[in-house]
């Protein structure tokens, strides 16, 4: 029993020793191609970044102008696909839920959309307020305390 667990340590080293050497060449290729200023190489990580939103350092805020373009995009998305929920919204456009949550409650006081349900089962509208009219019948929280 001790042979075998001399070689299943020796196996194991080994294997250990293989992915440490991959990730420090993986980590040396990743510094020299930031480094190098290659424009091919950043040409083609700066376009998924940059429609992402996560341009800005971490903890910075996003620009009025930045909200109100993932507002747009969000209120145009649900317009063309309404009933969603978030998790489905997010896989759609590339973003992640704190992203959108800003804009989503932006859009939800203006009545630009509205949604049905709770938490993750929250679906979202299009609303008839379209931007600030407000309208109509439409906010999917106001018709729940008109009830209450």
């Amino acid at each position: 029993m001790s042979d075998f667990q001399n070689q299943m340590n020796r196996v194991v080293a080994g294997f250990v020793a293989q992915i440490t050497e991959l990730a420090r060449r993986a980590a040396i290729d990743t510094l020299e191609a930031a480094l190098s200023g290659s424009e091919a190489r950043r040409g083609a990580t700066a376009a998924p970044v940059a429609a992402a939103g996560r341009v800005r350092g971490r903890g910075a805020k996003r620009s009025p102008d930045e909200l109100d373009k993932l507002a747009e995009r969000f209120q145009a998305f649900v317009k063309e696909n309404p009933g969603l929920r978030i998790e489905q919204i997010n896989k759609q456009l590339g973003t992640t839920t704190k992203d959108l949550a800003l804009p989503i409650r932006k859009l939800l006081a203006e009545g630009a959309i509205h949604a049905k349900g709770q938490k993750r089962s929250t679906t979202y509208f299009a609303g008839s307020g379209g931007g600030g009219g407000g309208g109509g019948g439409g906010g999917g929280g106001r018709k729940r305390k008109a009830k209450g």
